[in-house]
């Protein structure tokens, strides 16, 4: 980890620094011993003080987590989804992996958002979700949200005091889950909205 905030301190200065960013936060996403959050939130830190950018540094971030989400949920789609067609039909990991895929189906945007501030949590989910088959178009929808969430959250916290709250990190977590939340339900709420009003077009008819 020291190796990287090394790197990201050399180019502090520099356009290279969002390239940095993006590749911490890509891998990150489905190797999560590299410190993503780390990475963000220092340059966070930095950018208090002019450089680098602090908009540079989150769509730098949210473009490196949704870029690495999606190669999590690639992984798991090449390879998990045929592992678990193989699995015999009264097994208990045939049992367990079709209970992922129904709580992917009913609360998978809810799930995918809140995962994104827990470390090793995202890679896990977003590997559940490649190999259960959610759809990649809801799941660009949720994790574009998420990665935005996320980076907000993480460049905002270096900004305006990370060291403050790394003393505090139940707190910190806490802050980015409601974040993640509230966001998600205005999702479902338009989403809702989108729905009844296709109903009720429907049975105008």
């Amino acid at each position: 980890m020291g190796d990287v905030l090394d790197l990201l301190h050399q180019s502090v200065t520099s356009p290279w620094v969002y390239v940095v960013i993006i590749a911490v936060t890509a891998v990150d996403a489905f190797f999560p011993a590299v410190p993503g959050e780390t990475v963000v939130i220092t340059a966070g830190v930095f950018a208090a003080g002019g450089e680098p950018h602090l908009l540079g540094v989150i769509v730098a971030a949210a473009l490196g987590a949704l870029v690495g989400d999606h190669i999590s949920y690639g992984i798991g789609r090449g390879g998990g989804a045929h592992r678990l067609a193989r699995l015999p039909a009264d097994s208990r990991r045939r049992a367990g992996s079709e209970w992922a895929r129904r709580a992917v189906d009913r609360r998978g945007g809810i799930i995918l958002t809140t995962a994104r501030y827990i470390p090793g949590g995202r890679t896990a989910v977003t590997l559940t979700m490649g190999a259960v088959g959610y759809p990649l178009r809801c799941f660009l929808l949720y994790d574009a949200v998420a990665c935005g969430s996320w980076a907000i959250y993480c460049g905002l916290l270096g900004y305006f005091g990370g060291l403050a709250f790394e003393r505090d990190p139940v707190r910190a977590l806490l802050v980015g889950v409601g974040l993640s939340l509230a966001v998600t339900g205005l999702v479902e709420v338009f989403r809702w909205t989108r729905r009844r009003a296709r109903t009720r077009a429907a049975a105008g008819r």
